[in-house]
């Protein structure tokens, strides 16, 4: 009844999960014989989580998404679907509508100019044969130097360090950019409150986020997360995998016409 098949009002794949829902808590109450101050602890909880804006970050935490990129991979090799960069999770900080360039874009504003370390980041999107897509949208967006993002910093500029770039006919891709801090969930959050009791730390290692859309193949989610980084293999967020680790080289030589230290990332993507 409480999950609307009482009525032929409403949509039945919702009415199918919400029953599902309701019956797995309730056995969940029961087996578990969950209090009524544990309950209406989850109950605040979920009001704060919510309010907080984090329930993205939770279920990346709790390695929810994680589990998607799993089952996703299982899907695909049933039908030999197999090879090619690996998917991982998209997390909670995405914004739609980066400024889009041909080929090479510089990402930064250059606030943190005096601060950071430029990043040359450049690649090549690749078919399952090895050979170069042209016109592939590749979208890629990263923290800053202190692990903010553009949008939820509102210090920070309008897309700053989010671009959107379409290959050339070699199928490649050029970003200038800074490299970027990894960061952790706010102490304070009520993501580090669960994971506090979990024991656990809530520390991703620097990273790169890309979507990639390429014409006539399927679009892929991944991150290119940092050689080198404290928490490479110890992800909070389960996001790491094999595959995924770009290395990084840093050069003092003023080959690239930057004063100084800089870095550079080189990463194709095999679809």
């Amino acid at each position: 009844e409480a999950a609307g098949f009482g009525n032929a009002e409403g949509n039945p794949r919702i009415k199918s999960i919400i029953l599902k829902v309701l019956q797995e808590t309730a056995r969940l109450i029961e087996d578990l014989e969950i209090t009524e101050d544990e309950f209406w602890i989850a109950v605040d909880y979920l009001n704060r989580l919510g309010g907080r804006g984090e329930a993205g970050l939770l279920v990346a935490g709790l390695g929810i998404e994680h589990f998607l990129d799993l089952l996703h991979d299982a899907k695909d090799a049933q039908v030999g679907l197999t090879g090619g960069t690996p998917r991982t999770i998209e997390g909670p900080l995405y914004v739609a509508g980066a400024p889009i360039a041909q080929g090479e874009v510089r990402m930064d504003d250059g606030t943190e100019e005096q601060q950071a370390t430029v990043m040359f980041l450049e690649g090549r999107v690749l078919d399952p044969n090895g050979k170069p897509v042209e016109g592939a949208t590749v979208d890629l967006w990263h923290a800053n130097i202190r692990g903010t993002y553009s949008f939820f910093d509102q210090s920070q500029s309008e897309y700053n360090l989010r671009r959107r770039i379409i290959t050339n006919a070699d199928g490649r891709y050029r970003a200038r950019s800074i490299v970027p801090s990894g960061y952790g969930c706010d102490p304070q959050g009520p993501t580090q409150d669960c994971l506090d009791l979990l024991g656990r730390h809530g520390q991703r290692p620097a990273h790169i986020h890309f979507f990639l859309s390429p014409p006539g193949h399927r679009h892929l989610t991944t991150q290119i997360n940092l050689s080198g980084e404290k928490y490479l293999w110890d992800d909070f967020a389960y996001a790491t995998r094999e595959g995924l680790v770009g290395e990084v080289v840093f050069r003092e030589d003023g080959a690239r016409g930057v004063p100084g230290r800089y870095a550079e990332l080189n990463f194709d993507f095999q679809l």
